[in-house]
């Protein structure tokens, strides 16, 4: 299943479609753009129980703060290249993280 251009209450609708399609992997670009911060945190909790239930979700996201919150594991990307890899954990208490991709 292929989603393009869902934004809105739209996400939460495509979320449970691919869900309900019984893949074992979700692949996810940027399923926070566009979102207000309830219903992105609302598409996040639902992910979260998806990935509990068994899904593997591959991740692509600006938002790194949140990525790293959801996420068991990030990649940091600078011009294609990973530059950065780790338990999220460690990389929001990396200094160079947070300087660099985390506002502090």
């Amino acid at each position: 299943m292929w989603l393009e251009d869902v934004n809105g209450a739209g996400a939460i609708e495509a979320v449970g479609r691919a869900f309900m399609s019984g893949r074992k992997l979700m692949l996810l670009d940027e399923p926070s753009m566009g979102l207000a911060p309830l219903l992105m945190a609302s598409v996040f909790d639902a992910l979260k129980e998806i990935n509990q239930a068994g899904t593997t979700i591959l991740l692509v996201e600006q938002n790194a703060r949140l990525a790293l919150l959801f996420s068991g594991r990030g990649y940091v990307l600078e011009n294609g290249s990973v530059v950065l890899e780790g338990n999220s954990s460690d990389l929001l208490a990396d200094p160079a993280v947070k300087r660099a991709y985390l506002g502090g």
